[in-house]
C-alpha cells in the first residue's frame, strides 16, 4: 500500500488518523510540527501527506508554499483544519494542495480523499517517468547510440498509460479513459462486488451501474 505522512499538532488527531490508515493497510508516519514534517518529507518521500493548517511553529499553508518553492511538492497534499476560512482553503489549493478536509473528519470523507490523492499521485509519477524516459531516449539518439533495454522495457507500459491518459487527447476523452481504468481497478480489487465498489467510490449502486455502462466497462468479464 502507500506511505502516508500525517502532520498535526494534536495527539488525538494523529493517533486517530494513524489507526484508520493502518487498518486500511497503509504505512503511516506522524509529525507534530513543521520541523518534524520537513525531516520526514526528506527522509521517506511519502506517497501522500495529510497536513494540518494551524500549527504552533509554522502553519500548514506556509509549509506548503515552502515545499512548492523548493520543488519538493512532488506528492499529493491534503489540507486539514477545523477553523480555516474559505479563502485559506482556496489559497492552499492554488499553491498545490489536492483537497481540503474540515475537522472533525468523517471516515468516509477521509478514505475517499486519500484514495483520490493516491490515484493522482500514481498518475503524476507515470507522467514524470514518461518525461524522463523520453529525455533519455532523445539523449541517446543525439549521441548516436541506442536506449538500453533495461531502461526501455520497464517504463514502456507506464509510458503507454501516460500517453493514453494525458497527451494529445481532448479533456473529456482523457477523463473517460481514466475513469474507466479507475473503476476496472476497483472491480478487480473487490472481485467484481458492486456493493463494495459502490462503497469504495462513494456512488449509489444505480449510479454506479449507469456509469460503468456509459464507460463501456465489461461487467460480465469482471465478475468471472
Amino acid at each position: 500500500m502507500a506511505n502516508i505522512l500525517v502532520v498535526d499538532d494534536e495527539l488525538g488527531i494523529r493517533d486517530l488518523l494513524c489507526e484508520i490508515l493502518n487498518d486500511e493497510g497503509h504505512s503511516v508516519e506522524v509529525a507534530e510540527n513543521a520541523v518534524q514534517a520537513r525531516a520526514a518529507r526528506l527522509r521517506d518521500q511519502p506517497d501522500l501527506v495529510l497536513l494540518d493548517i494551524w500549527m504552533p511553529d509554522t502553519d500548514g499553508v506556509t509549509l506548503l508554499k515552502e515545499w512548492s518553492a523548493a520543488g519538493l511538492l512532488t506528492m499529493p497534499v491534503i489540507m486539514m483544519s477545523g477553523h480555516a476560512t474559505v479563502d485559506t482553503a482556496v489559497e492552499a489549493t492554488r499553491i498545490g494542495a489536492l483537497a481540503f478536509l474540515e475537522k472533525p473528519i468523517t471516515l468516509q470523507k477521509l478514505l475517499k480523499a486519500v484514495e483520490q490523492g493516491l490515484s493522482r499521485g500514481v498518475l503524476r509519477k507515470l507522467a514524470q517517468a514518461s518525461q524522463e524516459h523520453l529525455r533519455d531516449e532523445r539523449a541517446a539518439q543525439y549521441a548516436g547510440g541506442n536506449v538500453p533495454m533495461a531502461l526501455s522495457l520497464p517504463l514502456e507500459p507506464m509510458l503507454q498509460v501516460t500517453r493514453s491518459f494525458m497527451l494529445d487527447k481532448p479533456l473529456r476523452e482523457g477523463r473517460d479513459e481514466y475513469e474507466k481504468a479507475y473503476f476496472e481497478f476497483h472491480l478487480a480489487k473487490e472481485n467484481g462486488s458492486m456493493t463494495r465498489v459502490a462503497e469504495k467510490t462513494g456512488l449509489e449502486r444505480t449510479h454506479l451501474y449507469r456509469k460503468l455502462k456509459q464507460l463501456g466497462v465489461d461487467l460480465v468479464r469482471k465478475r468471472t
